[in-house]
């Protein structure tokens, strides 16, 4: 095994390095500097944006690693919000026009959630005219979601960069991101515009080992094209008609030329004979070839039966040399891309006013019948491409390997389409959420939507209703309150988004004179993201200083620790400071309060304690809340009341009660405001800890099994609950299958995992790093299913990557309450429903079942090691192709609880080899 560290991503000249798409985001500056160094230029580099899935950690990697971007002058300033970002890098390229430059250039980056790029038009357009600089250029990473996993609406960032005439790059991959990213950069210096480089969940959240060499890209400037006289870059004085001709007349095509020279768009497979075309681009051409490799088609049956495949680097503008010497000879071109068509547009109007005769039909988002074909909505999947392409050489070629994936696919539809008995682990607040709280309405109330995590109160019996986009909450009540018999409104806020732009908003409320009072949250941290502070100086006394001056005559501030604020807060008429336990007397009073009202709801993100205390950063208290079954009757009300997961139930003889979770809650209390006798709190003491995890390790000597053989991607899934170790089990698994100098890929699906939600993790393991195609498992390729949550792993999504010919799953059974419980005393877990499903699609033989949750409680004292426990199992029972050393070195990297994890491991082991006496122990 080679020797690893966590910082070679950073770190390395060269060789292979772990990392994620954001991590590769981070290195890849510092790749350029190095290039730019190796040239003789003494460069910097300018980092500004504004955070949002999938880039949402990216702010988070670049502190991390502040002190290597240091060495590489590279200097990060998050954005107030996105447009503000997007006009500092703006003026990056504005350095060298003026006498003062230290930097021969700056390279600039600017990202952004595709909302953002929507809300930047302006700027990106200004700033595009304008040029970057010959020594600098920039790269607008945007994130996309196309799935709308994470969003209010999936969106698609290609037509807008389109519409401000900026190339967008696509990359395939993570390794694409340093590659294409490092082309970017040359071609935004070469042509004088902003590169955008499409970012996507699949490639940013998924983690691969890369390939580091700031020589591995050779650029290559064209020959045949001529630059116009006095160049494409920056100047001053410009004027706008000057900008226009230099950008549509010779900047857009000095882009082409740079794609051709260095064949971004090229050939990967190709055929003497070749007929059925097949374009493709970003992820699209990795599904693509994970669809051909399903259908049994590699690259020596290609050629034989006829297929091309062409692989689009540069989606927009399209490079039509290229693109002409592939289609020619060909009778049909299928273009393979997600969403709205990007590359089908320009290869038909390019294609057009070829011969009839020899012009090969295009089909893409239609067939030549305009029936649908390449679905514009969603994601695509390797199992959805393999159909059409299936489907298009049909005609040609047929073989038994395509029928039976066609035949498996029909079938795993069928079978999860049939009604079944299951829970469904729906996203909620965090235990002690203060969202809980003070999303809490008044009877007869009405209150709009938010963004971030204020958005979920909208299936929460909140009495919320709508949304709009960040910065314009409340901005509907305007167009509304002439109109209707309502009264008053309230309208929930997010710190960060008052921050970022909602503060407008309540400008425009007050200039109107409605009825409206904004719940603005101040939890100090923002926390749908991953805890960031806001991106500068806000303290609740700021904002009521800044409200007031804003015209807001009437504010309350509500909080779990009002003493704190009195004292410090200003004095004025109409400034009212009370506890949380006020909450409905102070909205009461506020609804019936004309004009624009605001109320301040200050408590700290929950999750954000518990990182601080975790870290001594926060006193922990010494007070905690037990439940006594025998007094309790299962009413809910404390559920109800607390609106929190920690409160969870408990199966007795005289029927269901409820119980706290320990290792869950996050001491908000609020759980006892209730009419209930059966709380008990105690103060000053502390949990028990379990005896078991003492037990000497000799006698339990076990035999190390048969590891898997690996001579083609190996799959694993894991699936389970946010928060809980689903991603520290698949990094550890992509970490150490690198340490053994294996191909490795890791893909976490989050979404709003980080809210109870549902995260699965998508762990490949190849031979060669190029032995796998796409990160996300496709269909039926699962070999093990690693389910540290029964609900999610009894989902669609993880049954469909099953496959009962040679999946097994392992999975931990515990009765993990799901949001539903919150309001619903009698709801319904489904376990053995649920464990039957599983059996079905992989066969009793190759299913097991246990509490991993349970166990790992009793024989180590807290439930957060049950993952560990349950890979332990997995991999005694010979489903887990890495060594132990390997596993160990991994966790070690990880840094947190190394011991505790490879003890829970060892647990898992021994379970699986005798069950009965762990049992018996724990």
């Amino acid at each position: 095994m080679a020797p690893v560290s966590l910082n070679d991503k950073y770190t390395l000249e060269r060789g292979r390095a772990y990392m994620t798409g954001i991590e590769a985001l981070v290195r890849l500056p510092m790749l350029q500097h190095r290039r730019d160094q190796s040239h003789g230029l003494n460069t910097a580099c300018f980092i500004s944006g504004y955070r949002g899935s999938p880039l949402g950690g990216l702010d988070q990697a670049l502190w991390n690693a502040g002190e290597m971007l240091k060495e590489h002058h590279i200097h990060f300033q998050p954005g107030v919000n996105e447009d503000l970002g997007m006009t500092a890098v703006w003026g990056s390229q504005q350095v060298n026009l003026f006498p003062g430059a230290s930097y021969d250039g700056v390279f600039g980056m600017w990202y952004g959630k595709g909302p953002g790029l929507d809300r930047s038009m302006d700027v990106l357009k200004h700033a595009n005219a304008f040029g970057t600089s010959q020594y600098g250029g920039v790269l607008a990473v945007v994130g996309d979601d196309h799935a709308c996993k994470s969003s209010t609406l999936p969106h698609q960032s290609d037509h807008m960069f389109i519409g401000a005439t900026s190339p967008v790059l696509n990359p395939a991959g993570v390794q694409e991101v340093l590659d294409l990213g490092v082309y970017g950069w040359e071609l935004s210096r070469y042509c004088g515009c902003w590169v955008g480089l499409k970012a996507i969940t699949e490639n940013m959240d998924a983690a691969i080992s890369a390939e580091i060499d700031p020589d591995r890209v050779q650029i290559v400037l064209p020959e045949d094209f001529e630059l116009p006289e006095g160049g494409v870059h920056a100047r001053w004085p410009d004027t706008p008609m000057e900008q226009e001709e230099r950008l549509q007349r010779h900047k857009i095509y000095a882009a082409l030329a740079f794609a051709r020279a260095n064949k971004l768009n090229h050939v990967v497979m190709d055929s003497p004979r070749a007929r059925l075309g097949i374009v493709t681009t970003g992820k699209s051409y990795l599904d693509t070839l994970q669809a051909l490799a399903d259908l049994g088609i590699d690259e020596a049956l290609a050629a034989q039966i006829g297929i091309r495949l062409f692989k689009v680097g540069m989606s927009w503008p399209l490079e039509p040399v290229s693109v002409h010497e592939f289609a020619n000879g060909l009778e049909e071109i299928l273009v393979v891309e997600e969403k709205r068509s990007v590359i089908e547009d320009q290869l038909t109007g390019q294609l057009y006013n070829w011969p009839v005769e020899r012009r090969p039909r295009v089909v893409g988002e239609y067939d030549e019948n305009r029936n649908l074909l390449v679905t514009n909505l969603g994601e695509l999947t390797p199992a959805m491409i393999a159909r059409v392409i299936a489907a298009r050489i049909a005609r040609f070629y047929d073989s038994e390997q395509i029928r039976q994936r066609l035949d498996f696919l029909e079938a795993k539809e069928a079978a999860l389409a049939k009604p079944r008995n299951r829970a469904e682990r729906q996203p909620w607040y965090c235990s002690g959420c203060p969202h809980n709280t003070s999303t809490v309405l008044p009877e007869g109330s009405l209150a709009y939507g938010g963004i971030g995590c204020h958005y979920m109160a909208l299936w929460m019996d909140r009495g919320t209703v709508t949304f709009t986009q960040m910065g314009g909450e409340g901005a509907t009540w305007l167009g509304q309150a002439p109109f209707t018999k309502r009264q008053h409104v309230f309208q929930n806020l997010g710190d960060g988004t008052y921050f970022h732009s909602g503060l407008l908003a309540i400008r425009a409320a007050v200039a109107a004179d409605v009825n409206i009072t904004y719940k603005i949250l101040y939890n100090d941290a923002v926390a749908m993201t991953g805890g960031q502070h806001v991106d500068g100086p806000l303290t609740v006394e700021q904002l009521i200083l800044q409200l007031r001056g804003e015209g807001v005559k009437r504010i309350a501030v509500v909080s779990d620790t009002p003493k704190s604020y009195q004292d410090s807060l200003p004095g004025f008429t109409g400034l009212s400071v009370s506890h949380r336990d006020e909450l409905e007397t102070v909205q009461r009073e506020l609804r019936d309060t004309q004009g624009c009202t605001v109320m301040i709801y200050a408590q700290t993100c929950a999750a954000e304690k518990r990182r601080r205390r975790k870290r001594g950063l926060l006193e922990d208290p010494a007070k905690r809340v037990f439940i006594n079954s025998d007094v309790c009757e299962g009413c809910g009300d404390c559920g109800v009341k607390s609106n929190c997961l920690s409160v969870v139930p408990k199966e007795t003889p005289l029927g269901r009660k409820r119980s706290i979770d320990q290792s869950a809650c996050n001491k908000d209390y609020s759980c006892v405001k209730g009419f209930c006798p059966s709380f008990v709190t105690v103060h000053g003491g502390s949990l028990r800890k379990a005896t078991a995890a003492g037990v000497e390790v000799d006698p339990w000597q076990l035999p190390n099994p048969d590891l898997p053989a690996i001579t083609e991607a190996y799959n694993l899934l894991v699936a389970g609950v946010g928060g809980t170790g689903v991603l520290t089990v698949s990094s550890v698994l992509g970490m150490a299958a690198h340490i053994e100098g294996l191909g490795s890929s890791v893909l976490n699906q989050t979404g709003l995992a980080q809210k109870f939600g549902a995260v699965t993790g998508h762990v490949r393991i190849a031979p060669q790093q190029t032995d796998i195609y796409g990160p996300r498992i496709p269909a039926g390729s699962a070999n093990v299913l690693l389910g540290a949550d029964l609900a999610v792993s009894a989902g669609d999504e993880a049954l469909g990557k099953l496959d009962r010919r040679f999946s097994s799953a392992v999975v931990n059974n515990h009765r993990a309450p799901t949001a539903e419980f919150t309001h619903n005393p009698d709801a319904t877990f489904h376990k053995q429903a649920m464990e039957e499903t599983l059996s079905e699609e992989v066969g009793s033989a190759r299913a097991a079942f246990l509490d991993a949750t349970e166990l790992a409680t009793r024989l180590m004292g807290d439930a957060i090691y049950a993952n560990f426990l349950l890979l332990g199992c997995a991999f005694q029972r010979g489903l887990v192709p890495l060594r132990i050393d390997s596993i160990r070195q991994a966790v070690t990297l990880n840094g947190v609880a190394v011991e505790e994890n490879m003890q829970a491991f060892t647990w898992g082991r021994r379970y699986a080899a005798d069950p009965e006496r762990i049992l018996k122990t724990a």
